[in-house]
C-alpha cells in the first residue's frame, strides 16, 4: 500500500478577499465592507479537501518566502498535508489574488498574479514523488512539470485527475495521460473550436482516449461523458456566501469518490455538494465540510437544473 492516497502537483495561492456591498459600475468607485486574507490556489485547495475527507494527502508546489508564502503554508501545515517536497523559493512573492465579492450574490471577480520564479520544474518531479500515492491530481500551469508527473503515474498505472480552466501551450502533452478531465465549461469549446459544449467534450475525449471526460458547470452543476454516454448533476441550492473556491473543493471531492469506486453520478453528486457548501462561507477553504454534512445536502437539498442538460439526468 503506497504511503498517500493522493498526490497533487500545481498551484497554491494566498488570496486577499475584498467583500463588497455591490460591484461597481464600470470606472465606479464604491467603499468595500471587509478586507481578508485567506488561503487558495486550485491543487492546494483541492488537498486540503482531500486532507478534511479523510485521506493521507501529499503536496507538491512553490511557495514564495514573504507573508503571504507563511500563510499558505501554515494553513497546508495544519491540514495535515505532507510538505516535504514543497519548495520555498528565496527572495520570491507568492502568488497572490485579489477577489472582489459582491456579497448580495457570492459571485466573485480575480485578480491574480504569480511570478516567474515560482515556476516549477520538470526535473524536480521524479518518479518517488508520485508513486508514493494512489492517485495523482494536477492542474496545467506549471505544464511542462505537470506532463512530467501525469507522465510518470500514467506508466505506473496510478489514475490521473486534471483540473484545467484555459488553454496552455503543451497542455497536449498532459492530455495522453490524463483518466478524468475535469474541465470548466469554457475549455473543451476554446481547445476543439467546436461551439457546441457536448461535441466538443466529447471530441477530446475521443481524440486523447480519455476514460472519463467531464466539465464543472457553476451554478448548474457539473457534466460526465462515461462510456459514450453523458451524465448530467444539478447544483444544489444554497445561501451563496462566496463563490471563491467551489471548483477547487469540487476537484478534491471528486478526487476521494474516484478512490472510493463511487459511481459517476454519484461522485458528480458528491462532488457538487461539497462545492455548494463550500460556497456557504467566505474564502476558498471556508466551508469545506465533512462527508457527512455533505450526505446531508444530497438528501435534503433543493437541485437547479438546466435545461440543455436535464435529458442526461
Amino acid at each position: 500500500m503506497p504511503p498517500f492516497d493522493v498526490v497533487g502537483v500545481g498551484l497554491n495561492a494566498t488570496d486577499t478577499l475584498i467583500l463588497l456591498s455591490h460591484f461597481p459600475a464600470y470606472a465606479g468607485k464604491v467603499a468595500f465592507d471587509r478586507e481578508i486574507l485567506s488561503p487558495g490556489g486550485q491543487v492546494a485547495s483541492a488537498m486540503v479537501t482531500c486532507s478534511k475527507l479523510g485521506l493521507r494527502v501529499k503536496y507538491i508546489g512553490t511557495v514564495g518566502d514573504d507573508e503571504r508564502g507563511r500563510v499558505q503554508l501554515e494553513s497546508l501545515q495544519l491540514s495535515d498535508i505532507n510538505l516535504d517536497d514543497v519548495e520555498v523559493r528565496a527572495n520570491c512573492p507568492n502568488q497572490t489574488a485579489y477577489i472582489l465579492i459582491d456579497r448580495a450574490t457570492g459571485e466573485r471577480t480575480v485578480l491574480w498574479q504569480r511570478n516567474e520564479c515560482l515556476r516549477l520544474d520538470p526535473a524536480s518531479i521524479t518518479p518517488e514523488k508520485i508513486t508514493c500515492a494512489r492517485l495523482l491530481h494536477i492542474d496545467a500551469h506549471d505544464t511542462p512539470a505537470v506532463a512530467r508527473a501525469a507522465e510518470i503515474a500514467n506508466q505506473h498505472h496510478i489514475p490521473v485527475t486534471v483540473d484545467v480552466d484555459t488553454i496552455y501551450h503543451g497542455f497536449d502533452r498532459v492530455l495522453p495521460h490524463v483518466d478524468y478531465l475535469v474541465a470548466s465549461s469554457e475549455f473543451p469549446v476554446q481547445w476543439t473550436n467546436e461551439r457546441d459544449p457536448f461535441r466538443a467534450l466529447e471530441t477530446i475525449q475521443e481524440e486523447y482516449r480519455i476514460p472519463v471526460a467531464a466539465m464543472t458547470l457553476g451554478a448548474h452543476g457539473a457534466l460526465a461523458r462515461m462510456h459514450g454516454r453523458f451524465i448530467y448533476s444539478p447544483a444544489f441550492v444554497v445561501n451563496c456566501a462566496d463563490t471563491t473556491g467551489a471548483g477547487d473543493v469540487f476537484h478534491g471531492a471528486f478526487c476521494y469518490a474516484v478512490l472510493q469506486n463511487m459511481s459517476m453520478r454519484e461522485t458528480l453528486e458528491f462532488s457538487n455538494a461539497m462545492a455548494a457548501l463550500n460556497c456557504t462561507a467566505l474564502g476558498a477553504r471556508g466551508g469545506i465540510s465533512t462527508i457527512e454534512e455533505a450526505r446531508a445536502l444530497m438528501k435534503r437539498a433543493e437541485r437547479r437544473t438546466h435545461r440543455d442538460f436535464e435529458q442526461y439526468l
